[in-house]
């Protein structure tokens, strides 16, 4: 019988508000901010190699210390969603794109409503980048974790991209 990692769930405090990571010891599996937790409550309160790691880029993320997440992932989604979180992460820090220039990138121009959907079924808030993507308009356009967030997020990567 082959054995399964068993997955671990903590609080990390962010100036954004708290964020539940969970993971296992190999990987973080999902980042999501404490008031917007998709994730099942059934999942064993603790700590691992994942959790502590996501922990200490997020508090450099945060000090405008890291611009690149490091810490492995799981994505968990349909092939269309990990093209789309994959090409998300190739956003520079700092920088913005629009759906459609997602849909481009992944050569499904035609895609840019899915690319939307795949965008807000992240579940590895600010890892995978959903709040560095923009409306064609220029405008903010929806994020999971609340608008003001995203507008916070924006603003703190322009701030330490100016820096670097």
């Amino acid at each position: 019988m082959r054995n399964r990692a068993q997955l671990k769930s903590h609080r990390i405090d962010t100036p954004l508000g708290p964020m539940i990571a969970i993971g296992d010891e190999e990987a973080l599996c999902s980042l999501e901010f404490e008031d917007c937790q998709r994730e099942p409550s059934s999942i064993v309160l603790g700590r691992n190699r994942s959790i502590d790691s996501i922990e200490r880029e997020l508090d450099q993320y945060f000090k405008g210390q890291l611009e690149r997440f490091v810490t492995p992932i799981k994505m968990r989604g349909t092939s269309f969603q990990e093209d789309v979180w994959s090409e998300l992460m190739k956003i520079p820090f700092g920088k913005t794109r629009s759906y459609s220039d997602i849909a481009e990138a992944i050569e499904n121009p035609g895609a840019v409503r899915a690319v939307g959907s795949a965008n807000g079924a992240n579940l590895l808030t600010i890892v995978i980048p959903c709040h560095r993507v923009i409306n064609a308009s220029g405008k903010i356009g929806g994020y999971g974790g609340g608008l003001d967030r995203k507008e916070w997020l924006l603003q703190h990567e322009v701030k330490y991209a100016k820096r670097s």
